[in-house]
C-alpha cells in the first residue's frame, strides 16, 4: 500500500495527475490489484501535476496523465533524468498523433482512458515484470530513449544500445512500423478496442492477423480475462466441434471427461478463431448461434451455458468470395463483419522493411549470441527491393536463418538467402516497367509538355506499375527512394502555386 517510506523489495511508483477520480481510483483499487499481480509491496507516490526533477528513490514506474503540453513537458523531463525509469501516459485523447507525441516525449506506453483499475494494473504488472533485471547478468530492456554507454564483451555496439533499440522499435502492441497504412491501423485499433462488437481482420498469410487481435484484446477493458486463440485451418474436421465447444464424458469414442473448448475457456475475455473460413458449415452455423446468443452446448450435452465473449476472426481469403462460392455462410460473415480491418501486405509498408529487419536481428542474435547488429547499406537497398511473398513471416524466418548460419556484427548481401539475389519475377517486373517507360516517353514526344510534368508523369507511371512501392519503381529507374519522396513534395508545391 501508500506509504511515504519504501523498503528495497517493494515497487516504488509515482503518479503524476491533477484528475481527482482517477488520483482516487488509484488509492482505492489499482494499489491493492497491483500488490495481488506481482506479489510485492507497492508504495506509491502522488503528484498533483508537477513531477520533481529527482527523487529520494527513483520510482520503477511513472504514470502520467496528459492532455496539454505542460504534461508532455513534464514527460520529457522525467525520461531524460530518469533513463531506467517506466513511463506510462494516459490521455483522454486516444488518437495516434498523441500516442506518438507521448512516445516520442519519452513514454514507454501509452494508454487511452477511461481505463479501468483491472486492465491497468495488468499492463504495468507486465510492464514492470518484463524490464525488471534479469539475473547473473542478462540484460535489462530500457524504456529510455539513451541507450547505456557500458561494453558487454568488448562488442563493437553495446548490448543495452541493442536492447534499447530493440525496445524502441516495438511501435504499437507487438507492430513494428510506422508506415502510413500501419498507423492507420493502429488508429482503427484503438478506436474499436473497447466496443463489444466482433472484428473481422483480413490480410496476406504473415501480416500479423494474430498479432492484431492480441493488440485488440490488449487494448480493451478485457485485457485481464483469457485471450484463447484458436487456428480452424490447424485442426481435422471431426475434432473442431469438440475444440471450440467443448464435449461431455462419453460424447464419443475417447471422450473419458468434461472437457471445456475454446468459447468456454474465453469466457470474460477474448476468442480469436484464426482462418475462420477453414470451419465446416455446420459449425459455422452453431458459431452463429453463440454469437447470437451468448449460449452454447458442449457436444453430447443438454445443458445451456452462457459466456461473456469477445468475437475476432481472421481470414487470408477474400470472404465475399467464399460467401459467393458457398464456403462461408452468408449471416455468419454479416455478423461476424461488424468492425473489419484489413492488414496491407508488407510490400504495401515497404517502409517498415528495414525497421523490422533490425528489430529481428537484435532479437535472434541475442537469443543465439551472435554478434549482429546492423545490415550493410547494400543488404538494406535488398531488403526493401524483395516482394516478400510471404509478408512479415518469411522477413522474420529470413533473419532468424541468417543469425543461426553465419558470424559477424554486419550483415552483407552474402548473408541474405538466394532468392533475394536472384528474384525472377522482379527482374521481369523492371524489364517490363523500362519497356513500358519507354513507350510512355515516345507517346509523350507528340506534345512538349514542361519538364517537371513529363518527370511526373514517368514516376508516377512506374510507382502505378509497383503498386505504390516506392524502393521498386526506384530501382526501375535508378534513382533513390528519396530522389522520389523530395520529387513529390516539390511538385505539390508547384500545383499549389
Amino acid at each position: 500500500m501508500s506509504s511515504g517510506h519504501a523498503d528495497l523489495n517493494s515497487v516504488r511508483i509515482a503518479v503524476v495527475s491533477s484528475d481527482p477520480a482517477f488520483r482516487r481510483m488509484i488509492n482505492d483499487q489499482l494499489t491493492d490489484l497491483l500488490e495481488d499481480k506481482l506479489q510485492q509491496t507497492c508504495d506509491i507516490q502522488m503528484f498533483d501535476d508537477k513531477a520533481p526533477n529527482s527523487f529520494l528513490m527513483e520510482p520503477a514506474c511513472a504514470l502520467i496523465t496528459f492532455e496539454g503540453e505542460e504534461e508532455l513537458k513534464v514527460l520529457s523531463r522525467l525520461a531524460s533524468r530518469h533513463p531506467n525509469m517506466l513511463l506510462l501516459a494516459l490521455s483522454k485523447n486516444g488518437s495516434v498523433s498523441r500516442a506518438v507525441a507521448s512516445m516520442q516525449a519519452g513514454a514507454h506506453d501509452f494508454i487511452a482512458r477511461p481505463v479501468s483499475a483491472e486492465a491497468l494494473s495488468g499492463r504495468m504488472s507486465e510492464m514492470i515484470t518484463h524490464h525488471r533485471p534479469a539475473p547473473h547478468g542478462d540484460i535489462l530492456v530500457s524504456a529510455s530513449k539513451s541507450p547505456s554507454s557500458s561494453h558487454v564483451g568488448g562488442s563493437a555496439a553495446t548490448m543495452g544500445e541493442l536492447a534499447a533499440d530493440y525496445e524502441i522499435m516495438r511501435d504499437f502492441e507487438g507492430f513494428i512500423g510506422k508506415s502510413p497504412a500501419m498507423q492507420g491501423v493502429y488508429d482503427q485499433i484503438m478506436r474499436i478496442a473497447n466496443s463489444k462488437a466482433p472484428v473481422f481482420i483480413t490480410g496476406e498469410s504473415g501480416t500479423g492477423k494474430e498479432v492484431c487481435a492480441q493488440a485488440l484484446h490488449a487494448r480493451s477493458a478485457r485485457s485481464s480475462g483469457p485471450f484463447i486463440a484458436i487456428n480452424c485451418s490447424a485442426i481435422p474436421a471431426d475434432l473442431m466441434e469438440s475444440e471450440v465447444f467443448g464435449h461431455m464424458r462419453g460424447a464419443f469414442t475417447g471422450a473419458n471427461d468434461d472437457r471445456k473448448g475454446a468459447a468456454e475457456l474465453a469466457d470474460g475475455g477474448t476468442l480469436f478463431l484464426d482462418e475462420i473460413g477453414e470451419m465446416p458449415l455446420d459449425l459455422q452455423a452453431k458459431l452463429l448461434r453463440l454469437i447470437q446468443t451468448g449460449t452454447l452446448r458442449r457436444v453430447g450435452g443438454n445443458e445451456e451455458i452462457s459466456l461473456d465473449i469477445r468475437f475476432i476472426a481472421a481470414t487470408n481469403r477474400d470472404p465475399l468470395e467464399e460467401v459467393r462460392a458457398g464456403r462461408f455462410r452468408e449471416d455468419l460473415f454479416y455478423r461476424m463483419h461488424v468492425l473489419p480491418i484489413h492488414l496491407p501486405p508488407l510490400r504495401d509498408r515497404s517502409g517498415d522493411i528495414v525497421p523490422l529487419a533490425k528489430s529481428f536481428l537484435h532479437q535472434y542474435a541475442h537469443e543465439e549470441g551472435k554478434g549482429f547488429h546492423i545490415f550493410s547499406t547494400e543488404a538494406e537497398h535488398m531488403l526493401s527491393a524483395y516482394r516478400w511473398p510471404g509478408n512479415v513471416r518469411q522477413l522474420q524466418n529470413t533473419i532468424r536463418r541468417l543469425t543461426v548460419m553465419y558470424d559477424g556484427a554486419i550483415v552483407e548481401p552474402d548473408h541474405l538467402p538466394e532468392l533475394l539475389h536472384n528474384d525472377a519475377g522482379f527482374e521481369q517486373d523492371l524489364d517490363q516497367a523500362i519497356s513500358d517507360l519507354r513507350q510512355m516517353g515516345k507517346a509523350m514526344s507528340d506534345s512538349i509538355q514542361p519538364f517537371w510534368q513529363q518527370e511526373k508523369q514517368i514516376i508516377e507511371g512506374a510507382l502505378s506499375y509497383f503498386d505504390g512501392n516506392i524502393s521498386r519503381a526506384a530501382a526501375a529507374l535508378e534513382i533513390s527512394p528519396s530522389t522520389i519522396y523530395r520529387k513529390r513534395m516539390s511538385w505539390a508545391q508547384k500545383e499549389t502555386a
